[in-house]
């Protein structure tokens, strides 16, 4: 009995990382769900062809949840997730980024302007929505007005420009984002077949000698898009490379067809799919000879209003005099004061206005129903959450708001805008969530909350120096609208096999190829080229390529919630197929068992089941080891009931 109480404290006291002790930060308890079978939220194969091995965590210290995170797993609620790549229909490789190497792009520097400008209240936005009068946005916005006056001779409506040329090119940047839109939207309908990265769109404005001579009729050519014809030529490359490869014939035959389309095609296919568009900016949208044309639909007097990444018309009796006037109310400085700007992070709890935010992003963006937008489902997905706090502590090993889970509240002039659901981590800030109100849509949050992230990781790496890195979620390469992930550079991917950090921009050009890649088979050369290793390379190219899917981008920030009741659980036989690394059965002599409040190695209490059912336990042993390594397997305390 003594004997039986030593081993009890000494396994009670063994949670956590760090060498079989936790500092006092908790300890694990984890359930096994085993391997499980769901539909797919990103390909909506309509089968279930989703797979992953699943815990359900009763408690798990940030410690044994960072060394999960760098084994490929990942949380929803207190439910823990983690793909089985090889078997999978849309694998998700883990991406991470290191915040003091981050180096923005011109699109995300361009985000940060926008929000200031908004903040400054030098960003014009005009809209009927209430809550935005409640920000007191401006009523006035920057126009392009047609001029009262016509050429000589020519007969043709100018445009007259207001003086802001960066409220043009905003205009020009929603456009062109509306472009891409409409390109995934021809993807997932199979009009457009594509398993890489497609070019993004760029409207270009036409000069005006220009749209005298391709002006048709009474309409004036305003803007055109030539993204038709660098979609064609990345499909005709695409079918080059296939070729090259032992894919299978259905996939061959694919992209053939799509490698078959030409610009003329492609053009007429998108401004198929442009009706909404049109009507949001009362703008003409026609395809020619390759091009996507947008052709002003207005009288000489009219004039547009470009503001929030949309065009209103105005009355067509406006005089010149009145024209000047609203020109130069539009484009002169803003009244009233700068608007008060916050960034709250508080622990993790449940608060309704936030709850009042998400119903209404999940309603308006993804279009679920109300009856599946409830309290307890938000409190399931965001709300709970396994982790043990850890409070701030004097030594410099934890930032001062402690480690756990948080919401980071987004705040103008006291009205919530936005939240990103994150865990503070001892090596990271892990992004798992972000909800943002729909009318302030052209702010581009999303985009917007991930800088605020990775400079809230640089600013508290002082404080904290083990804090470094900035994880995504999940990147998965076949789904089109995950690619912004990867935008964030210098990133990696976590290989699925050994577990080590790659660069993205090594592995890229395999997972243009194929789904599932051994990341860690491709080593980089002094020069800044990737080649692979040979064993590993010859085997990959024998293995056959999957059937791409119509990918969708489900916003996790990125995972939807993983609902138990649909899901299946696999067989023994069925889960014991995973690879991993030495696939010898591990040793399971010291594995942490919780039976009610006693925590046994395993070895202390194998006798204990007879033959037929301590076979049975340890094969399910076994296929918990593999999933969560067998450092884990001997701290965190897998839980019998």
């Amino acid at each position: 009995m003594a004997e039986a109480k030593k081993v009890r404290s000494e396994a009670s006291t063994s949670g956590g990382a760090g060498g079989g002790g936790n500092g006092g930060r908790g300890v694990s308890v984890v359930m096994d769900c085993g391997r499980r079978k769901s539909t797919c939220g990103y390909c909506k194969s309509g089968a279930r062809t989703s797979i992953s091995h699943g815990l359900w965590a009763h408690s798990l210290t940030v410690d044994d949840y960072q060394a999960l995170l760098d084994r490929g797993w990942r949380r929803s609620g207190s439910f823990l997730y983690k793909p089985d790549m090889e078997k999978t229909c849309c694998p998700s490789y883990t991406i991470r980024l290191k915040a003091s190497d981050f180096v923005p792009s011109k699109e995300q520097t361009r985000v940060s302007k926008r929000m200031k400008r908004f903040l400054d209240g030098t960003l014009d936005v005009k809209t009927s929505d209430k809550s935005i009068d409640e920000l007191n946005t401006s009523g006035g916005s920057c126009s392009i007005a047609h001029n009262s006056e016509t050429s000589s001779g020519a007969g043709e409506s100018s445009v007259v420009d207001c003086g802001v040329k960066d409220k043009t090119d905003e205009f020009m940047h929603f456009l062109s984002d509306q472009i891409d839109n409409m390109v995934q939207v021809c993807i997932r309908s199979g009009e457009i077949s594509s398993d890489i990265q497609l070019p993004k769109a760029s409207v270009k404005k036409v000069v005006p000698a220009k749209r005298k001579l391709q002006a048709e009729k009474s309409e004036a050519l305003i803007f055109t898009c030539n993204i038709a014809f660098q979609i064609a030529a990345t499909l005709r490359r695409l079918n080059k490379d296939v070729e090259h490869l032992k894919s299978s014939e259905s996939c061959s035959g694919r992209n053939k067809n799509s490698s078959e389309l030409s610009p003329k095609m492609i053009a007429e296919i998108l401004t198929s799919n442009s009706k909404q568009l049109a009507e949001s900016c009362c703008l003409s949208v026609r395809a020619c000879n390759g091009h996507i044309n947008f052709y002003s639909t207005m009288q000489q007097a009219d004039f547009v209003e470009v503001g929030r990444g949309t065009i209103s018309k105005s009355s067509p009796t406006v005089s010149a005099s009145n024209d000047d006037r609203h020109l130069k109310k539009s484009c002169g400085a803003p009244q009233g004061q700068k608007r008060k700007f916050e960034i709250r992070l508080k622990r993790s709890s449940f608060d309704y206005e936030e709850y009042s935010l998400y119903r209404k992003y999940q309603l308006i963006v993804h279009n679920d129903t109300p009856d599946h937008v409830t309290e307890s489902s938000y409190k399931r997905f965001l709300v709970d959450t396994p982790l043990v706090h850890i409070p701030p502590n004097d030594n410099g090993t934890v930032p001062s708001c402690g480690f756990g889970s948080f919401h980071q509240q987004y705040v103008v002039d006291g009205k919530l805008i936005a939240v990103g659901v994150v865990d503070i981590l001892p090596k990271c800030l892990s992004s798992k969530y972000l909800f943002w109100d729909p009318d302030l849509a052209f702010l581009s949050l999303g985009k917007y909350s991930a800088l605020e992230e990775i400079r809230w990781i640089s600013e508290n790496q002082v404080h904290c120096p083990s804090l470094q890195y900035y994880y995504l979620g999940y990147y998965i390469h076949s789904c089109n609208k995950m690619r912004y992930k990867a935008a964030y550079q210098p990133s990696e991917l976590l290989c699925p096999l050994r577990y080590q950090w790659v660069p993205y921009d090594i592995v890229k050009p395999f997972l243009d190829k194929r789904k599932y890649v051994v990341l860690s088979d491709f080593a980089t050369l002094q020069n800044g080229e990737s080649l692979p290793l040979d064993n590993h390379m010859e085997k990959q190219q024998n293995d056959s390529i999957q059937e791409p899917s119509n990918d969708v981008f489900v916003d996790e920030d990125d995972m939807a919630e993983i609902d138990s009741e649909d899901s299946d659980n696999e067989t023994d036989s069925e889960a014991s197929g995973a690879t991993t690394v030495g696939s010898e059965d591990a040793d399971l002599s010291n594995l942490l068992i919780g039976l009610k409040e006693a925590r046994l190695r395993y070895k202390d209490i194998r006798h204990a089941f007879d033959s037929s059912h301590r076979e049975y336990m340890e094969s399910q042993l076994q296929s918990y080891v593999r999933v969560v390594g067998t450092e884990l397997s001997e701290q965190m305390v897998y839980s019998l009931g």
